[in-house]
């Protein structure tokens, strides 16, 4: 799979832009504000539809304009895939493929598979829980529709069920009935996705110790992913009604897999607290880079790679090894953004692929 061009009108930084890719490496280079990231961004949201920097659609549009418009086309499996997203203010945002509009977003999941590594990833080892099962859900997603569904289910009984409690708190009242009605349902559908969850870390952390292992040119230390889970220890049903009187006294779900939360860490320790900086950086690549080979062993399609300022925020020895690893065939096509032209073209004339660098 690979994108043949981009257009963009009202994104961001851009009042409209076009770019032709080449089918292996693109590099977008300039100063900082021109919009290097945000080129990468647009292609994100193309897969996604949202961005990875601002989820909220309307931030998105250019200042002082009404609407923006993304339209990339792909090619994967033998066939031209035109992909379009656009929003404008007041109206929801429009999904198209191939001139058709997706009734339900969540059917584009998995239809463009993408990797992005950034500098914002850093927010996985600082931010809370959220950030992680956002990051553990979307990798489980892209190939598995199942999931996806059963986790956009669980959230909106867990809405209503945070709904119900607050009611019975300004009501002063309780129907055991009532919020019966969706403990049951989330009950089922929580030990399935803790389940899905628990059978992909098994699977999916040795594939990061083995690219930590590289990037880290085989370091002692030892890496290792723990999945935080109330279902760990008890069964769903035994949780939630251990938890009830907690929940009516703070008016929300006190427990369950909205709870569920990724540790990290180095040699037992972690790495928020007692890695370098050195080291969180090779364990976030390692982390993306791992994602990048499971989506692509589940999938059988080779996502595409975004590395954005990536020269700016790792050093030598760890570029020099990320960029070994760019030069396999293991990998598709690849964008990145950096500020310095001479440098990323230096670094790139070293790998044996064709590119294409595109200075904004």
């Amino acid at each position: 799979m690979h994108l043949k061009t981009l257009s963009l009108v009202n994104y961001k930084s851009f009042d409209s832009a076009d770019f032709e890719m080449d089918k292996k490496i693109n590099c977008f280079v300039g100063n900082n504000g021109v919009g290097k990231t945000n080129v990468l961004d647009a292609i994100y949201h193309l897969a996604f539809a949202k961005s990875y920097f601002n989820p909220i659609t309307v931030q998105n549009i250019k200042h002082h304009t009404d609407f923006f418009m993304i339209n990339g086309l792909f090619h994967k499996n033998d066939r031209d895939e035109n992909v379009v997203v656009s929003a404008k203010r007041g109206s929801k945002r429009m999904l198209k493929r191939n001139g058709k509009e997706y009734e339900k977003i969540s059917d584009h999941i998995g239809l463009l598979p993408l990797v992005i590594i950034s500098p914002a990833d850093r927010d996985l080892i600082i931010e809370g829980s959220e950030t992680r099962r956002r990051f553990l859900d979307g990798v489980i997603s892209l190939d598995n529709a199942t999931y996806l569904q059963r986790l956009i289910t669980y959230n909106k009984l867990l809405t209503q069920r945070n709904a119900l409690l607050k009611y019975f708190a300004a009501n002063h009242k309780f129907d055991s009935d009532a919020i019966a009605v969706y403990d049951e349902q989330m009950v089922v559908l929580g030990a399935l996705i803790h389940k899905s969850r628990q059978e992909f870390l098994d699977r999916f952390t040795p594939i990061f110790q083995k690219f930590y292992a590289r990037i880290s040119r085989n370091a002692i230390e030892k890496v290792s992913i723990h999945y935080k889970s109330d279902f760990n220890d008890k069964l769903p049903e035994a949780a939630f009604k251990a938890a009830m009187q907690k929940d009516l006294q703070v008016q929300y779900s006190t427990t369950g897999t909205h709870k569920d939360d990724l540790l990290f860490s180095l040699d037992g320790y972690p790495v928020k607290k007692y890695g370098s900086q050195g080291q969180q950086k090779s364990f976030l690549t390692a982390l993306k880079l791992a994602q990048f080979e499971f989506i692509k062993n589940e999938s059988g399609t080779v996502p595409l790679l975004l590395l954005d300022d990536i020269f700016d925020k790792l050093d030598e020895s760890r570029v020099s090894q990320l960029i070994e690893m760019v030069n396999d065939e293991h990998f598709g096509q690849i964008f990145i953004s950096d500020t310095n032209p001479d440098r990323t073209e230096m670094v790139i004339k070293n790998v044996n692929q064709s590119y294409k660098m595109f200075e904004l």
